[in-house]
């Protein structure tokens, strides 16, 4: 088995669909999302610049989903090169007094529970050479961000031991601080904030990966 795998989670748009396309065709990109028609989209752009995908449209907060795609993984391939986690969900801005119970339950589903699922899943697929990558966002202890400050914060340190752990082991684990790009999620922090002063997902795609050495 030569070819390399990535597994890109919430690779539908912003950084995860941009960390796809400048992976491919290096990388066979398996791409996970909830929205299919944006995963097609990114399909057709990878296969434009001579890479293949296999789409995974899925909700990353359903345990038996994600334990059927490891499975199809590692029956298709037996292993996972790179794992890319930039799913996240980002609550609405309120005072800590004012967080539904709503978005908080979702936010920590995506943003903690799903991650504490998925690494034990990915593990064994990744083995001693496989790459894992997170992305911090510091706004912890912020106003207002008391549901993503908290649940991005949580998914970090969780990271954060699991690369203490895997040092002289493997896989490898990064945890990486993006520059600020005009995605979905930024948006609803910021509204009306002025596009030209952030970064392009594509442009910060190949600085992080340059970082990365990947």
């Amino acid at each position: 088995m030569t070819e390399k795998i990535a597994l890109i989670l919430g690779a539908s748009r912003g950084l995860g669909a941009a960390l796809a396309e400048a992976l491919a065709p290096e990388y066979h990109i398996v791409a996970v999302a909830r929205t299919t028609g944006a995963l097609e989209e990114l399909d057709d752009r990878i296969q434009a610049k001579g890479g293949s995908a296999t789409l995974a449209p899925m909700d990353i907060t359903n345990k038996d989903a994600m334990a059927q795609l490891c499975r199809s993984i590692h029956d298709r391939w037996g292993k996972v090169d790179l794992w890319v986690h930039t799913a996240i969900h980002g609550a609405p801005l309120t005072p800590a007094g004012h967080i539904s119970e709503k978005d908080w339950d979702k936010s920590v589903a995506i943003n903690v529970t799903a991650t504490g699922v998925l690494i034990p899943f990915l593990t064994p697929l990744l083995g001693e050479n496989g790459h894992a990558v997170f992305f911090d966002d510091p706004r912890g202890g912020e106003k207002f961000f008391g549901s993503y400050g908290a649940t991005k914060t949580a998914q970090i340190a969780l990271a954060k031991s699991w690369q203490a752990e895997t040092i002289k082991t493997g896989p490898r684990v990064s945890i990486l601080q993006p520059a600020e790009m005009p995605t979905g999620t930024r948006a609803r922090f910021f509204p009306g904030q002025d596009k030209a002063a952030l970064a392009h997902p594509r442009d910060e795609a190949a600085r992080l990966l340059a970082e990365l050495t990947v």
